[in-house]
């Protein structure tokens, strides 16, 4: 295995992680949960395309009027909460979670906590202690409060931290708030998506504490 040097060797000081399609495959899940509320609330599936990384409340809110938008919400959270059948780790996530101590390392996701906690468990993922969730900010992503919330927790500044991400409004979420960003193909092709750096997925990268912070280092087969 050759690793080198990704960023130009600069080191942060946590590392943000997202969940669905970073950490997580819940595609499966997820499709089944907003097929069957599409076809209940008589919206067209084709009317969901690009909403992958923002929050529920406002996809629904974007989608139907007012009027139905509370209860429609709650069915959907229901049926996600629910269906968790299927999700899995993605490649590499188990090492890199394993490889941050504690206070480097946060999720950083626009799930419900009760939702991020079902998809986490039936994944078997090792959470880190801290976790952002659409509960702990009143904006989701796009905007940058997410991941604001996630270096203040860990007590660190933003423009020190690495957010890894797989969706468009994610990405320019963690940009708005400062952080250098590592896109991975979770959910949108590498070429769509805008970031500082971009793997398949985080079996390529390698995260190394020493003194001076996180170093990411990129794992590429021995040869190459």
């Amino acid at each position: 295995m050759h690793l080198a040097p990704l960023f130009d060797g600069r080191t942060f000081d946590a590392v943000l992680f997202d969940l669905d399609g970073t950490l997580i495959d819940s595609t499966a899940s997820v499709e089944r949960a907003w097929t069957r509320w599409a076809a209940e609330e008589g919206v067209a599936r084709e009317r969901l395309r690009g909403s992958h990384g923002m929050p529920a409340a406002e996809i629904v809110a974007r989608l139907l009027p007012p009027e139905r938008a509370a209860a429609a919400f709650q069915r959907i959270l229901d049926y996600e909460v629910t269906d968790v059948a299927g999700i899995v780790p993605r490649p590499g996530t188990a090492a890199a979670l394993a490889s941050l101590p504690a206070g480097r390392a946060a999720i950083v996701t626009s799930c419900t906590r009760a939702l991020a906690a079902a998809r986490g468990g039936a994944a078997g993922l090792v959470a880190p202690a801290a976790v952002v969730t659409i509960d702990d900010v009143e904006r989701g992503k796009p905007d940058p409060a997410p991941f604001l919330a996630g270096a203040r927790i860990l007590g660190v500044a933003p423009e020190r931290c690495l957010a890894v991400e797989d969706a468009p409004a994610g990405l320019a979420s963690a940009r708005a708030a400062g952080c250098t960003t590592l896109a991975v193909d979770g959910t949108h092709a590498l070429d769509a998506l805008d970031a500082d750096a971009a793997v398949p997925d985080l079996s390529h990268v390698r995260f190394v504490t020493g003194p001076d912070g996180v170093a990411v280092l990129s794992a590429a087969p021995s040869g190459r």
